[in-house]
């Protein structure tokens, strides 16, 4: 929902030499990129009737274009939305005129939605960002490209711009973008364990690194739940490996995770399907208890009252939308986390 802010306007485009066979292509490459009209939003202004060639409406994005065709725009300024701006501090570690990256807190949700009308991310990027925010897809707000579970913490990029967000949704789309998690889970993954290899969907790849590759969907009848499904839902590829075990013998461990497809709840599914729940996941993590001979009883004292699944986003990389610069942060283990790592350790 959003409250008009000004009145429509009309851009005036006159088709260059060689243009592609397509209006919607054409105009992409002809429009001023100082209008923030993406080809998205143009193919919308197309379907509503928004683009005009002598005075007729051009509804078919794959109408024809020729060079000096002079071609009319109707569209309005970004209009505001009705999400509310609140000054939430937030951890920015890069912001410029396309993007922001923040390092999200634990216990923050990252848009709205019905139980979390308030308090999240947007709320707090509406605030941040005020009038930076230049528009995606014809509201001023921030353009989430991809997101994190309320209690994990960590990274991840949002767009300023309709152009921004385009291209960043683009990398997504193409798994291009590097992700990858840090996580404290039962148990020590073990590549040579004779359990693990004969798990669906698991396999083993030089380095010691597992690659679990499934279908995610829907829990059958826990509608609330993801689960691995043996037919339906969406291919899920995640890759991990051990950086640290902990106890005698070793029954915990921390692990590092790389994301190539991003499904919800993807790496709690994964890790949980391999038998390696994350310790405090009150989802997946089972009823799972730690040895307290291996570990003592101070480590299972800390991984019982630990208040969410164990899980960090670490590190983000991506091309810069504009620039076409290789950008890669890195974020190391929140406190919660790496106290947690300090007890099991001991």
């Amino acid at each position: 929902m959003s409250t008009p802010i000004s009145t429509p306007r009309r851009l005036t485009v006159i088709i260059g030499p060689n243009p592609p066979d397509r209006l919607d292509k054409a105009l992409a490459r002809d429009v001023p990129e100082a209008e923030g009209l993406t080809r998205s939003r143009l193919a919308k202004l197309i379907a509503a009737g928004g683009v005009t060639r002598d005075g007729a409406a051009l509804t078919e994005p794959r109408a024809r274009v020729t060079e000096g065709e002079v071609i009319e725009i109707a569209f309005a300024d970004p209009t505001e939305v009705a999400t509310r701006a609140q000054a939430i501090p937030l951890d920015v570690v890069h912001e410029d005129g396309a993007l922001i990256v923040i390092d999200k807190p634990a216990g923050m949700v990252v848009h709205p939605a019905p139980g979390s009308p308030d308090g999240t991310l947007v709320n707090a990027l509406l605030a941040h960002c005020g009038d930076s925010l230049s528009g995606i897809g014809g509201e001023k707000r921030p353009g989430i490209v991809h997101r994190i579970d309320k209690e994990t913490s960590g990274l991840l990029v949002v767009a300023k711009t309709d152009k921004a967000h385009a291209a960043l949704a683009a990398q997504f789309e193409a798994h291009s973008v590097e992700r990858q998690y840090l996580a404290l889970v039962h148990g020590v993954p073990d590549p040579a364990d004779p359990r693990l290899r004969g798990i669906q969907g698991v396999a083993v790849e030089p380095g010691g690194v597992i690659r679990i590759a499934t279908q995610i969907g829907r829990h059958r009848t826990d509608r609330q739940r993801q689960a691995v499904l043996a037919s339906g839902g969406r291919h899920a590829v995640t890759r991990f490996r051990v950086v640290e075990a902990f106890g005698t013998p070793p029954a915990a461990a921390l692990v590092e995770c790389w994301l190539e497809t991003g499904r919800t709840h993807q790496i709690r599914v994964h890790l949980a399907h391999a038998g390696h729940g994350l310790i405090g996941d009150p989802t997946y993590g089972g009823r799972r208890k730690l040895s307290e001979r291996a570990l003592g009883p101070g480590a299972v004292a800390a991984a019982a009252a630990f208040a969410r699944q164990a899980l960090h986003a670490a590190t983000l990389g991506f091309v810069h939308p504009e620039t076409g610069e290789t950008m890669r942060f890195a974020s190391p283990l929140p406190p919660d986390m790496a106290a947690l790592a300090k007890a099991l350790r001991g």
